[in-house]
């Protein structure tokens, strides 16, 4: 889902122009980015943690010729879902995995064609 997409679902739910939601939406994830670079770590209850972390520099191989390469240190952003996050995502997959397989099973029964 694109950001575009984001903006359109909110503005349907709320009908509100999505210009509005846009602006909103901008809004939210430079405060997210603003307060990464100030402080370093943003905690958004129930939806996870953003945080900046260094990663050392460290000896790698490329792949293609095999030579062996230096990766310099840098700082990445790490995001750790929320408990709430990663129950419902968890519970959706689940239930996903459940009517794919209960599918497979009737249509592998014979005398189904598929």
């Amino acid at each position: 889902m694109t950001k575009k997409e984001i903006v359109k679902q909110i503005s349907e739910r709320l009908s509100v122009p999505q210009l509005v939601i846009k602006d909103i939406v901008q809004q939210t994830f430079d405060s997210i980015i603003d307060t990464l670079i100030e402080h370093g770590r943003i905690e958004l209850r129930n939806f996870g943690v953003f945080e900046v972390k260094k990663r050392k520099g460290r000896s790698a191989r490329n792949p293609r010729s095999g030579e062996k390469v230096q990766v310099p240190a840098k700082v990445v952003v790490t995001f750790k879902p929320g408990k709430e996050m990663e129950e419902k995502v968890r519970a959706k997959e689940e239930a996903s995995q459940s009517a794919k397989a209960a599918s497979t099973k009737i249509s592998a029964q014979p005398g189904n064609s598929v």
